[in-house]
């Protein structure tokens, strides 16, 4: 059996092709991006922004259609909890204090021969 080297990266992943798309479309709506791929041990945040004096915890969904639903109905109850978890995580790590927060979602759909996705923020996504 011959090996042959791989002389280009792979491509990206569906997942990674939303992320970027999400942090273009939050960029352009008016969100600093603090961190992307915030990743500790319990967890990763896809993206921390700032807008407005607001440190904002955002989660990206990425979906190729919408025939087995909506990305953002994927944040149930169990990941809002852990995201809540990733943000104190990340408070205490950056030592911040007394600081003003807010957790939004932002819900990718890319599907194969769609050259352009459709995305929606939904910001005030759930409560602390």
């Amino acid at each position: 059996m011959k090996l042959s080297i791989r002389k280009e990266p792979p491509a990206p992943t569906l997942g990674k092709r939303g992320e970027m798309a999400a942090r273009a479309y939050l960029t352009a709506q008016g969100y600093k991006i603090l961190e992307k791929n915030y990743r500790v041990p319990i967890g990763e945040i896809d993206a921390v922004c700032e807008k407005a004096g607001r440190i904002v915890f955002v989660e990206v969904k990425t979906r190729s259609g919408e025939r087995f639903g909506a990305p953002e109905e994927s944040v149930h109850a169990f990941k809002q909890r852990k995201l809540l978890r990733l943000a104190e995580w990340y408070l205490k790590d950056k030592r911040l204090g007394d600081v003003s927060v807010s957790f939004a979602v932002v819900a990718v759909v890319m599907g194969p021969g769609t050259p352009v996705p459709k995305i929606r923020l939904i910001e005030n996504a759930f409560g602390a």
